[in-house]
């Protein structure tokens, strides 16, 4: 029997508990959530691209925040652009 995946808060990760593919507004937990799960193997780095909807840097980019600083790496400091079907809306009221 395999070791389970434990997430970022001690909880085991499944593909089932890893935040829905339609999420629109990430909190540092889930993001933790996919990298971690990306690094033990539970989905790959292009399933998780796909699944999110997320280019590649954008992945590497959490990877790396979360490798560094860990959950707090990963906060929202400043407000993003929304992105609307691939494009980035430039009215984020």
């Amino acid at each position: 029997m395999t070791q389970p995946i434990i997430g970022p808060e001690g909880l085991p990760l499944t593909l089932e508990n890893l935040p829905s593919p339609q999420t629109r507004r990430w909190v540092s937990r889930m993001k933790a959530e996919v990298v971690v799960a990306v690094e033990r193997g539970l989905l790959s780095m292009r399933d998780a691209c796909v699944r999110y909807r997320m280019s590649p840097e954008e992945f590497l980019a959490w990877q790396a925040a979360f490798s560094r600083h860990g959950m707090v790496g990963l906060r929202v400091t400043k407000r993003q652009p929304v992105r609307v079907d691939g494009q980035f809306s430039a009215d984020c009221s």
